[in-house]
């Protein structure tokens, strides 16, 4: 490679530095709103100013939502009640969205402050929540199909049931003989699979089957008879918290004040409009969710962009630690390729996500945690093709170069480095194009890639088809937009040749 080519590769390389200090200082800024840390559970005060962060899985409407037609806001009946007791105590509230089984998980690890969604209070819980006191008392019902309607739990024996994982109808179903039950995280995946005809029923909440038979004409429900009138949905805090109690003086003026029943009010008996489906396939249903989904890329080439950057530079340490001959580099760096290419990367993500807060006292936001989990996991396995780059190189080369004088640092920086990366260009594609792919992930973290962004416009069209095939033809033209500037980059770094 000629004088003229090292340098513009120096420039690129250096530019691609600053591009990603850039892009994780943004995401240390918590530009998307997600999982910034909380600091009042340790604090003596109550609140002052300060921001409380809830946890929510926004895809239990009424009680919690996502208003995918105007802007991505989470609202619902629990959003309400927390924005009016958190303005009663002088907090900023801050609404952190994830999967219902993550919740606890969240509060345990202080990434979320109090939990609110429709969460009930029970014996397993209260060992490791503390619990306001109940704020709404739901009674559940069985959702089945109108032509194949059931009566009551009993007709249930011998079916295909459906319930939301971490929930208390896993509890409901749990005595059930003959009954196969199918865990799921999203109630709006419960009643796709009824429409669908892989399970027969689902146990949901009272208000969350209202909303579901009035958008689906083609389902019914049964309400059931409510066993235990002193369980009902609470506010969840982490142990030892000193807010459950405040919360509980502001939840008993509502109450006193009729404010929470406007509230109730409000939410109960309101359904969104879902288009109706006019052929097999119609993406009219898409209208006014467009927007909301394309927003979405901008997160997903950020996550990429940073994840790419990281594996490829820490990749490239790692190589060298495996061609050095000392010796407690290369054991480092072939316990780290072996255990990261060991491990699941989802398990990486989560352990990244939940268990820095525990272990270092630091709140990492969600799309820091998964630039880091995608960029040191590619980078266990760029390690390898980059040492094989370095490797292809015409041995002559380096000899040359020692002949010359040239010290070991300037000779792989300006000679072999170039000419190695040059070698391996399609491999790193591939791995950027993966990358790209993979970053569906990051949405069990709360972060609003495109996908998660699809997923929740299937939840709230009840439609699964035209939202994913969308998602899927974006995923389809940002690798086709990769794989031609990785075609442009090859050729000129060719020129030389």
């Amino acid at each position: 490679m000629n004088h003229i080519n090292t340098i513009r590769f120096r420039r690129m390389i250096a530019a691609l530095m600053l591009v990603a200090l850039a892009a994780l200082s943004a995401a240390g800024l918590n530009v998307f709103g997600i999982g910034s840390g909380t600091a009042l559970a340790a604090g003596n005060s109550v609140c002052e100013g300060k921001t409380l962060v809830m946890g929510t899985s926004p895809d239990y409407a009424p009680y919690e939502d996502t208003d995918a037609k105007n802007g991505g806001e989470i609202v619902g009946l629990d959003v309400d009640i927390a924005k009016s007791i958190t303005e009663k105590l002088g907090c900023k509230l801050r609404i952190s969205g994830m999967d219902f089984n993550g919740l606890i998980a969240a509060l345990q690890s202080g990434r979320v402050d109090f939990v609110m969604s429709g969460m009930s209070v029970t014996d397993e819980r209260k060992q490791s929540v503390d619990f306001s006191d109940m704020y709404y008392a739901a009674r559940n019902t069985i959702v089945s199909k109108k032509d194949a309607a059931f009566a009551s739990m009993d007709q249930l024996k011998g079916k295909r049931v459906g319930v939301q994982l971490g929930s208390t109808q896993e509890t409901a179903v749990a005595g059930l003989n003959g009954v196969a039950v199918k865990k799921l995280n999203r109630i709006t995946d419960l009643i796709q699979e009824i429409k669908s005809n892989r399970i027969d029923a689902a146990i949901v909440e009272d208000a969350v089957a209202l909303d579901a038979v009035a958008s689906n004409p083609d389902l019914t429900m049964t309400m059931l008879p409510n066993e235990d009138e002193s369980q009902g949905y609470a506010i969840a805090f982490p142990k030892g918290s000193n807010l459950p109690t405040a919360f509980n003086e502001k939840l008993h003026e509502m109450e006193a004040s009729g404010e929470k029943q406007q509230i109730v009010d409000k939410w109960f008996g309101k359904h969104d409009a879902v288009t109706p489906a006019k052929h097999m396939i119609d993406f009219s249903t898409l209208n006014g969710y467009v927007p909301f989904i394309l927003r979405g890329i901008f997160v997903t080439l950020l996550f990429t962009l940073v994840s790419a950057l990281l594996g490829f530079i820490w990749g490239t340490v790692l190589s060298l630690f495996k061609l050095s001959s000392i010796k407690p580099l290369k054991w480092f760096s072939t316990a780290y390729t072996s255990i990261f290419r060991g491990t699941p990367l989802l398990l990486q993500l989560i352990l990244i996500y939940y268990a820095t807060p525990q272990l270092f006292h630091y709140d990492i936001p969600a799309l820091m945690a998964a630039g880091l989990a995608f960029g040191l996991n590619s980078a266990a396995y760029l390690s390898e093709t980059i040492r094989g780059g370095i490797m292809a190189v015409d041995r002559g080369q380096r000899e040359a170069a020692m002949a010359l004088g040239i010290p070991y640092r300037t000779m792989m920086i300006s000679i072999i480095f170039p000419q190695a990366v040059k070698n391996i260009l399609p491999a790193l594609v591939n791995e950027c194009v993966a990358l790209v792919k993979e970053s569906s992930l990051v949405s069990v973290i709360g972060v609003s890639d495109l996908l998660r962004r699809a997923s929740v416009v299937q939840a709230a069209s009840y439609r699964a088809f035209e939202p994913l095939l969308l998602a899927g033809a974006i995923y389809y033209v940002l690798v086709l937009i990769l794989t031609s500037l990785a075609r442009l980059l090859e050729r000129r770094m060719r020129r030389s040749d």
